[in-house]
């Protein structure tokens, strides 16, 4: 058995050549526009399902929002917002990007246990 009949065996063949009667065309064209209706029918439901599917709320922005109000962090909050402020009006020095004023570390050593405690 050769490896060309073997995969004939499972595939049909297909000879462009060959002459196909009008009623097999009909046939083919129907069975291939049914397919084509229900995989685009199933795609729809897929998409529906998925939108009814929510998806939790993200507790990392109130964490965080949380604590930056926390004693520790919340005066760097306030001086990083300030200078934020201070650079998007222009009143800033040329260059300023209140880098040092980032007070992230503080309020994600914050979140970070309360987050993954949430997570788990």
């Amino acid at each position: 058995m050769s490896l060309s009949s073997f995969f004939s065996s499972f595939l049909n063949v297909v000879h462009a050549d060959a002459d196909v009667p009008a009623e097999q065309e009909e046939k083919v064209e129907s069975t291939t526009t049914h397919q084509e209706e229900t995989a685009a029918e199933a795609e729809v439901e897929e998409a529906a399902a998925e939108e009814e599917a929510e998806e939790p709320e993200d507790p990392h922005p109130i964490i965080r929002e949380e604590c930056k109000n926390v004693a520790k962090c919340a005066p760097l909050t306030r001086h990083f917002e300030h200078c934020q402020e201070k650079v998007s009006s222009g009143q800033g020095h040329k260059g300023e990007d209140c880098v040092e004023e980032l007070m992230m570390h503080c309020v994600d050593t914050c979140a970070a246990p309360k987050l993954f405690a949430k997570l788990k």
